[in-house]
């Protein structure tokens, strides 16, 4: 029943919150557009030129890829992770809390079901913008073919949508910004760290590399990664639904999970 009340409280008016956020988005493009332009430069100077120094190739599939091409489309995969999550995690609840501009949307025709669905959509976007600023560098510096670059941009906003939703799900239960530092700390970051964004999850002990295939991040960077080296196959397309899976999930509990917060 109570998914049955959130589906038909959504409509095309969450076109209007996600246009809402692109046009403050353009008016502030240039402090939006930088840092994810420097962010896969520092990443593939620090880890790609300065570690890859150090650790020549990587075996991946059977073959010896260099570590600055292996490290790339994890890279790129972290990204869209970022993006999406704190899109909807620290600046929704901004304004929400602090800006006011839900409580100012829904003073119009939209519900609140639209507002949130328009808000994990835009985050969804943000990771796309993202990947595809990272994935022109990383087609540039000739690491990630074009063709494998155009065909992961769907799978961008994909994934977006998951950890868009997946934002959502923590803004709705968090007392204030601050708290946001758990999820950060205590899911984020080890994501980053242990999703096979810089060695291969073969390395890791067995019980580790269970866990780490549970990660949604790690089905992300497989899925990218196998795109990216050609090497793509049955298991990144399971790992693929997963993360449609993940994203379906995540947007229905953000919603209901919103809707009970700010009915409060």
């Amino acid at each position: 029943m109570i998914m049955k009340a959130i589906l038909k409280n959504c409509s095309w008016r969450a076109w209007r919150v996600w246009q809402r956020n692109f046009d403050v988005y353009r008016q502030t493009w240039k402090i939006n557009f930088i840092p994810p332009l420097l962010e896969p430069l520092l990443y593939l100077l620090a880890f790609g030129v300065g570690l890859g120094s150090l650790v020549k190739d990587v075996q991946f599939e059977g073959a010896a890829v260099p570590y600055l091409t292996f490290i790339a489309p994890g890279l790129v995969a972290t990204a869209i992770m970022n993006h999406g999550f704190f899109e909807t995690t620290y600046a929704s609840f901004v304004r929400m809390y602090y800006q006011k501009t839900f409580a100012a949307i829904l003073s119009t025709p939209l519900s609140l079901e639209d507002v949130i669905l328009g808000e994990i959509a835009w985050g969804a976007t943000k990771s796309l913008f993202a990947g595809a600023i990272m994935l022109a560098i990383a087609v540039a510096w000739g690491l990630i073919p074009l063709a494998a670059a155009l065909a992961i941009l769907p799978v961008a906003f994909l994934a977006g949508l998951a950890f868009s939703g997946l934002g959502m799900c923590f803004t709705a239960v968090v007392k204030n910004i601050e708290m946001f530092n758990f999820p950060v700390f205590l899911f984020i970051t080890p994501m980053f760290l242990f999703s096979g964004v810089f060695f291969p999850l073969t390395s890791l002990p067995g019980w580790a590399q269970h866990l780490a295939n549970a990660l949604p991040l790690t089905f992300l960077v497989s899925a990218v990664r196998g795109l990216a080296l050609g090497k793509f196959h049955s298991l990144q397309a399971f790992q693929l639904i997963g993360l449609l899976a993940i994203a379906v999930v995540c947007t229905y509990l953000g919603i209901a999970g919103m809707k009970k917060r700010m009915l409060r």
